[in-house]
């Protein structure tokens, strides 16, 4: 025979000795920012990537051209 289980107290304490929970303030401020600003939160780490990428390409490409040039 399983054992009933005890149900969960869902009650707040609200006795002198309770404890007290003082709300929480969220502070939120805004920031004017321009089209371009915005874009580039938005695409920057595309950006990045992408740019790091075409440059690890060209050195890649300059470093070929220079050991064609040599041979």
């Amino acid at each position: 025979m399983a054992n009933k289980q005890k149900k969960k107290r869902t009650k707040r304490y609200q006795g002198a000795d309770a404890k007290v929970t003082t709300p929480s303030v969220v502070r939120v401020s805004a920031e004017e920012r321009s089209r371009f600003k915005e874009w580039w939160i938005v695409y920057g780490q595309l950006v990045r990537i992408f740019g790091t990428i075409a440059g690890i390409i060209f050195v890649i490409i300059l470093l070929a051209i220079g050991i064609i040039g040599l041979l």
